[in-house]
């Protein structure tokens, strides 16, 4: 005969009844409401707790998961907070949720047959072909010509003399200058005509005036010399 035998510790981890889930407990609350359709204070509740398994220690996170789900009600009445729930609340709990679930079902059914019928807009004018997937190649290849453009113009920028790019910049900021100074020179041969024509009576003191600003006969368009870079280049 074979005798087996079983530590007390391993009996006791085995025999050990197994806590209420946080679901369960709820339920377990839930009942205590329905059941007697009553009204009950907080600690009230914590002594009726653990008749439904539920300990005393828990009872408040419970019940307080049940108010903000709207499964139970509460209100303070004089110094007092009480608790409550019907069966008919529930009901009409789970039903709200339902219109809820309805009217956003409703709402995504639409939704979705808009973007189909945009997306099916779209398509026209995109079908396959011959032409379209020539384009589709053309494009392609540029965004990789686009690309590698980009990299070489990149290595070229990082191996570049820091002076050589100081130069680049002035000469850039002094075609910009030479261009400005040539539009005013312009601007005042305009002006100087307006006058001559709109009052000619006065010729001479306007070319007194123009003398006096340092508008005289060698007034003209600036001359720019070539520049460092491109005299280089060439």
């Amino acid at each position: 005969m074979v005798f087996r035998f079983i530590s007390f510790n391993n009996f006791t981890m085995r025999s050990k009844k197994r806590g209420l889930s946080l679901e369960e407990k709820r339920e377990k609350m839930l009942q205590i409401f329905y059941e007697s359709q009553d009204f009950y204070l907080l600690k009230e509740l914590e002594k009726m707790g653990p008749k439904k398994g539920v300990i005393s220690q828990s009872v408040k996170d419970v019940v307080q998961s049940l108010v903000d789900d709207d499964l139970v009600s509460k209100d303070k009445i004089g110094t007092s907070v009480y608790f409550w729930s019907l069966p008919s609340c529930a009901g009409n709990q789970l039903r709200n949720v339902r219109q809820k679930l309805d009217s956003d079902l409703q709402s995504s059914g639409k939704r979705h047959a808009q973007l189909v019928e945009q997306c099916e807009a779209l398509k026209k004018g995109r079908e396959e072909s011959d032409e379209r997937e020539a384009a589709l190649a053309d494009l392609k290849a540029i965004e990789l010509k686009h690309k590698e453009l980009k990299v070489n113009l990149n290595t070229v920028i990082g191996n570049c003399d820091t002076d050589v790019l100081v130069l680049l910049l002035a000469e850039e900021a002094i075609e910009v200058a030479h261009t400005s100074a040539n539009r005013w020179t312009d601007n005042i041969f305009t002006l100087k005509q307006w006058c001559s024509n709109n009052f000619p009576q006065a010729k001479e003191q306007l070319e007194n005036m123009y003398k006096e600003i340092g508008i005289t006969d060698d007034f003209d368009y600036l001359e720019m010399a070539p520049l460092p870079s491109k005299a280089v280049a060439e």
